[in-house]
Order: structure tokens, then C-alpha cells, then sequence
């Protein structure tokens, strides 16, 4: 089962150079016959969504004993949509993978209100309001109750007598702001990388009593070594951490489109805890963080880059720019997709205030008018 809205941004090729193309998910949005609860032993559930001229959505679910996963997100779009994709160079289906940040336990819903953004080659999947369950026991999503905290009494006395009387349970809620700091790199002719961002890695691996858990780590620039190295094709920075920890980020960039992108992540660090020490992880294929060569790629709102089934990155307040870089300073800004949503809810709701101003205001011209009109002739 599942419920969500999804956006997607898609960058494909045209005469005239790379163009993006930005739609939704419509309400029209079908599950296929093809899609399967799978068989034991034999394939795993799979959910295929089709809409509009032969474009399809398509989630591989797997299992452990404890959890279940997206093993798979694929997107084909058809290029020959011409309503989507206008004076497209080339015609047919293309197809886009990754593996998305989408777990849970065993009978329990995966829920995540904000947007999450799913990074595949070409193309961009921001998930809204996202309800998704595998492997159910029943018909309808998990019910979760929050465990109740434990109720215990507190009295304040003073001179005068018992002053104040409570019974109650308390719960704290603790949200943590990543700080975010300045990474560049230089080489030979210069600066090839400024980045300002706040990093935090999720891990997922198995303890020494086999319990699988997934852990948090923030990347304290404090604490970390910053290097890297900066050729014509690629970029690259690296950060060393006193936990033994080592997180490269490697930029690349289209000559065609004249456009610089995250294509790959590589992490190792040891886990004292883990069953296997040593976690090693890395992606080649990444498509993120894209910008046009001389200008800087910035996003406020966080970003979710999904790496390996069993790591990924939390990116906050990202500002990147790779390669063109020119008095050590940031060239034009061009904001993420997200930003750009967030921004249309302000444009919208003053739009929306200025007509109403504008019709009581011409309500108001009206009947002042008519209220000098004079008598009048019977």
C-alpha cells in the first residue's frame, strides 16, 4: 500500500542545448495488473504506477527478518511525450535508477511528511507526504501508538506549605541543527572547489549480536582534515575525521551541457560495534547537486543523497560550486527545485492578498461614487 505525491525534475537534451522539465504525479496515476505481492522464495513485491504517454514509477521491495526496503526505484519517461518533453533531440523511453531512502521494521508503516529527494542520473524524484507500506498483515496500514511516557508526581513546598501539586508524564523532544561549514579545494591553478554545507551520515549495519541498527554520525568540521585534488574532468574533496572516518565527494561535469554535478560518494569508517568493523560504501552514478559551469548551486531546505542500501547523506544549507571558480568567490546562485516550491507559497498567498486589496478598493471607488450621484428625476 501506498500514498504520496511526487514531483519530478527531468534534464534531457534538445537542438538547442540541455533543457529541464518539471511535472507531477497526476491523480490519474494507476498501480499496473503487473505490479506483484511476489512469491516466496521467488521474487519480492514490486509496485508499478503508469500515467500520461508510456511513463512509469516503479518500487522493488525487499525484506530482512526485521525490516523490509525499496531494493529498487525505477523511472521510465517517455521522451516522445511531447506535451512533457517539447522539441526533445531524441524519441523512445529512458530509464533512471536508485536506490531510495524507504525502510521500515516489519508491520510498521514508513511515514515521512517533509519532501524527500531521490537523486537518479538525469532525473530527480521528490517524494511529499509519504505513506508506504510492504509485507502487511492486513488490509490497511500499521496503527502506531506512541509509547506513553510514565506519569510520576512532583511537589514544590516552601514555608507557607505544599506550594505546588503535579502529576504528569514528560516527554522531551530534542531537534539538533547541523552546523554547516566551508570546504574548498584547490590545486595547481587555483581554487576548483568552494562548498558550504552541513553533512550527516546514516549507516545501517549489523552488530555483533547480528541486531541490524541504523546510526547517525555529523560531520564535525572541527574535527576534520579537508583535502582533495582538481583536474580538468573531475574534482574531488576529501574529509578526514579523528574518528576514523573518510568521506570523499567527486564532481564531474557535462561538456555538452556545459553543467558540473556530484557523480560519486565514497565512504570508509569503522564501526567498533559492527559484526564487520570496517564499512566501505561508494556510488559512481550519482546525478546531484547540479548547476551550469561558472555559476554555484545552492539549497536551503535539507537534502537526502541516497548512496548505498545501507548508507546515505543528510546535506544541509548547501552552497557548491566545482571547476569555473573565480576570485575565490561564489558565481550566480541557482536555487534547488525545493527552494523554488517553498518560494511559491509567499508569491501565491501576496498575489492573493493584493486582489483582495485591489476589488475592495474598487468596491470602495464605486459606491463612493454613486453615493454623490444627487437627486435624481421622478
Amino acid at each position: 500500500m501506498a500514498n504520496f505525491s511526487a514531483d519530478f525534475l527531468t534534464s534531457y537534451n534538445t537542438q538547442s542545448g540541455s533543457k529541464n522539465s518539471t511535472f507531477k504525479l497526476p491523480p490519474g496515476a494507476e498501480a499496473l495488473d503487473s505490479s506483484s505481492c511476489g512469491k516466496e522464495n521467488a521474487s519480492n513485491p514490486s509496485l508499478i504506477i503508469a500515467f500520461g504517454n508510456g511513463h512509469t514509477l516503479t518500487l522493488n521491495f525487499t525484506r530482512n527478518t526485521t525490516r523490509y526496503s525499496v531494493q529498487m526505484m525505477r523511472f521510465v519517461y517517455n521522451l516522445s511525450d511531447t506535451q512533457i518533453f517539447p522539441n526533445a533531440s531524441s524519441q523512445g523511453p529512458k530509464t533512471a535508477e536508485s536506490i531510495p531512502d524507504i525502510m521500515a521494521d516489519i508491520n510498521k508503516k514508513y511515514r515521512c511528511v517533509s519532501s524527500n529527494q531521490i537523486h537518479m542520473n538525469n532525473v530527480t524524484v521528490t517524494f511529499i507526504d509519504a505513506t508506504i507500506q510492504a509485507y502487511l498483515s492486513n488490509d490497511s496500514f500499521s496503527k502506531e501508538v506512541p509509547e506513553s511516557p510514565s506519569v510520576h508526581k512532583y511537589n514544590v513546598s516552601g514555608t507557607n506549605g505544599t506550594l505546588l501539586l503535579a502529576n504528569m508524564g514528560l516527554q522531551l523532544n530534542v531537534t539538533y541543527k547541523k552546523k554547516d561549514d566551508k570546504y574548498n579545494v584547490s590545486g595547481t591553478n587555483g581554487t576548483c572547489l568552494l562548498a558550504n554545507m552541513g553533512l550527516q551520515l546514516n549507516v545501517t549495519y549489523k552488530k555483533k549480536d547480528d541486531k541490524t541498527v541504523t546510526r547517525v554520525f555529523n560531520i564535525n568540521p572541527d574535527n576534520t582534515k579537508v583535502g582533495g585534488s582538481c583536474t580538468t574532468q573531475q574534482v574531488t574533496l576529501e574529509l578526514q575525521s579523528e574518528a576514523s572516518t573518510f568521506l570523499a565527494f567527486q564532481f564531474g561535469k557535462n561538456a555538452s551541457s556545459s553543467r558540473f554535478f556530484l557523480k560519486e560518494i565514497q565512504l570508509n569508517m569503522t564501526l567498533p560495534d559492527a559484526k564487520v568493523p570496517t564499512f566501505q560504501a561508494s556510488n559512481s552514478s550519482l546525478r546531484a547537486l547540479q548547476a551550469t559551469m561558472g555559476n554555484s548551486y545552492k539549497c536551503n531546505a535539507e537534502e537526502h543523497i541516497w548512496v548505498t542500501e545501507a548508507f546515505s547523506v543528510n546535506i544541509f544549507k548547501v552552497w557548491v560550486q566545482a571547476f569555473q571558480v573565480e576570485g575565490d568567490k561564489f558565481g550566480s546562485v541557482e536555487e534547488c527545485q525545493l527552494d523554488e516550491n517553498n518560494m511559491l507559497i509567499p508569491i501565491a498567498v501576496g498575489g492573493a492578498l493584493a486582489g483582495l486589496v485591489l476589488i475592495v478598493l474598487i468596491a470602495y471607488l464605486i459606491g463612493r461614487k454613486r453615493s454623490h450621484a444627487g437627486y435624481q428625476t421622478i
